[in-house]
């Protein structure tokens, strides 16, 4: 394949979009200009593609979508915020600032999210600068946390678990500070700060990136982090415990679009193996490879993984060596054996205590079942270490003292918050997307709708004597994969109201995507085709086997190493 670059930017080559981005002035866009006006809870439609780069993203109610509209009313316009917390690690105190804001301008709710950060949904136009500034309070901010640049670097939060780990902890911040905007755009807006000329991006450029990027650290033999999913993997080589350097995968994404075979998800390529004072240099080369190679004419072809596929990872390889002046050497022997989380208490070597909760599908808010938003402040208030989250839309409070352990159990008993002793091993390796009301792109519920659809499937795992076998479920409301649902040994993707399409076959390591198994069903046609499967996977299965594993095995799907191979 070639190796030419594509033009440089042209209005009559490149989506809508790029020109956009070119007009910004470096993403400030006419933002303060939306702002200040009164008469639409939104701003204006070039500044929604501007904002997502400052961490927010603009949505509607659709609950209440039809009733507005018969009452000749605009949507309910709100804005969904997204902190940058590079391995998810939150003091207390920053924690209760975090809380704080969300009593204050996002209903009492906050979201953990599958990027390992904390979302804020619900906060109107009038809101959002004291929303971002308050964050910002916390030594926290929201740039770069959406738009098409590097999001959230995510990495074990553990990281009192090894001296390995701590420095892939430091390595997740390093990468995220080199990899940031240089625009000035976000603290004039946001924080007041002081209007100073941007001349240049020197990593992005004018037109920044084609379209998302994201980057994960994983330690094995824990993928955590799903590190095949992201645009940049790195996975951890240790000898004698201390850290030598990163294998580099890439070209990793879950977003699809139902019925076009030209989009896919995909899982990373093993690209090879660099040292550690290497791996900046490694990561903004093939962010810049992707700069200039990326498809910026269609924005759904756009991601990183289909500019490997068009180049081929050969060629991708040879790019990469242009840029960096130097080759990376042959990957190193690693192996997965667990991909999620480990739930409840764990001691580390200095004393202290962790405690991995288990919150269904991230969301922080008082319910009938759990008052999970008010006991955590509760918690925070006599909690002197971090609150983390997981890559997996749980959090972890973290550095417990002996002392303060009983305390908190206590609490955790009052206000009924789980730590995942009484779920099964199914529901705790369970993820949904937001979907309905707030998510525009939504074809069907996922975050409401996968804890009752999970006890249905519980009980026909109970009822075949494999309720004890973790089987990862993902459900989204649609094909983007913002929950990873094609890393699902079972997955569910929203295509209309109460229908998804049923795919089977993923990894429960996490290294390879599932593939369609069945297209458009509703509840009962999916518990009608998965109870079958669970009777004879119950009845075959060989010791140790997952259930990903096992219908390959047993012919029901194809494996999929690759994207090109989804579809066939």
């Amino acid at each position: 394949m070639s190796k030419v670059k594509p033009t440089e930017y042209d209005p009559k080559h490149h989506s809508d979009v790029e020109t956009i981005k070119v007009n910004s002035n470096y993403l400030r866009g006419t933002l303060e200009e939306s702002l200040q006006g009164e008469v639409t809870g939104a701003v204006a439609d070039d500044d929604q593609m501007i904002i997502k780069f400052h961490g927010s993203y603009q949505q509607d109610d659709r609950d209440l979508r039809n009733e507005r509209r018969k009452q000749k009313l605009e949507p309910l316009y709100s804005f969904m915020i997204r902190a940058r917390l590079p391995g998810g690690v939150a003091t207390s105190e920053q924690y209760k600032v975090l809380a704080d804001i969300a009593q204050k301008y996002g209903g009492s709710s906050l979201r953990l999210t599958t990027r390992q950060t904390y979302q804020w949904h619900g906060v109107f136009k009038r809101d959002l600068k004291k929303t971002i500034a308050g964050i910002n309070t916390a030594l926290v901010d929201s740039i770069a946390a959406c738009g098409d640049v590097n999001r959230n670097v995510m990495a074990n939060p553990l990281y009192e678990t090894s001296q390995l780990h701590q420095e892939v902890y430091e390595w997740s911040k390093k990468i995220s500070e080199h990899l940031l905007p240089n625009t000035n755009a976000y603290h004039e807006i946001w924080l007041g700060g002081e209007k100073v000329e941007t001349t240049e991006e020197p990593i992005y450029g004018k037109t920044y990136l084609p379209r998302k990027f994201k980057i994960a650290i994983a330690v094995p033999p824990y993928n955590d982090v799903d590190v095949y999913a992201n645009d940049i993997g790195l996975v951890a080589i240790e000898e004698g415990g201390k850290l030598v350097g990163f294998n580099i995968l890439a070209g990793g994404g879950m977003g699809s679009s139902h019925g076009d075979a030209e989009t896919y998800p995909r899982a990373a390529s093993v690209l090879g193996f660099c040292q550690p004072e290497d791996t900046l240099a490694a990561v903004e080369a093939i962010l810049k490879v992707q700069r200039d190679y990326g498809n910026r004419e269609v924005r759904k072809l756009a991601r990183l993984k289909y500019t490997i596929d068009r180049l081929t990872v050969d060629v991708f390889k040879e790019v990469l060596a242009d840029y960096l002046g130097w080759t990376l050497d042959q990957a190193k022997p690693f192996e997965f054996k667990h991909n999620g989380d480990r739930y409840g208490w764990i001691q580390t070597d200095d004393g202290n205590w962790h405690l991995t909760l288990y919150i269904h599908s991230g969301r922080i808010k008082d319910s009938e079942q759990s008052k999970i938003f008010s006991g955590l402040l509760a918690i925070a208030n006599v909690h002197d270490g971090e609150f983390r989250c997981s890559p997996n839309q749980n959090l972890i409070i973290s550095n417990v003292r002996e002392e303060n352990k009983a305390t908190i159990e206590s609490l955790l008993r009052e206000y009924r918050i789980s730590t995942g002793e009484t779920e099964t091993p199914t529901r705790l390796n369970s993820l949904a997307c937001v979907a309905f009301p707030t998510c525009a792109l939504a074809m069907a519920e996922a975050e409401r709708y996968l804890p009752t659809l999970t006890g249905k499937i519980e009980e026909q795992l109970d009822q075949h004597g494999i309720s004890d076998v973790p089987i990862n479920i993902r459900m989204t409301g649609c094909p983007n994969g913002c929950a990873r649902p094609y890393l699902g040994e079972i997955g569910f993707v929203g295509k209309a109201p109460g229908k998804y399409n049923l795919y089977l076959g993923a990894s429960h390591q996490g290294d390879r995507v599932n593939k369609l198994y069945r297209e458009n069903i509703n509840e009962a046609q999916i518990l009608e085709e998965l109870s079958p499967l669970f009777e004879r996977f119950a009845a075959n299965r060989n010791d140790g086997e997952f259930f990903g594993d096992f219908v390959i095995r047993e012919g029901y799907v194809d494996a999929v190493y690759n994207g090109e191979d989804f579809h066939r």
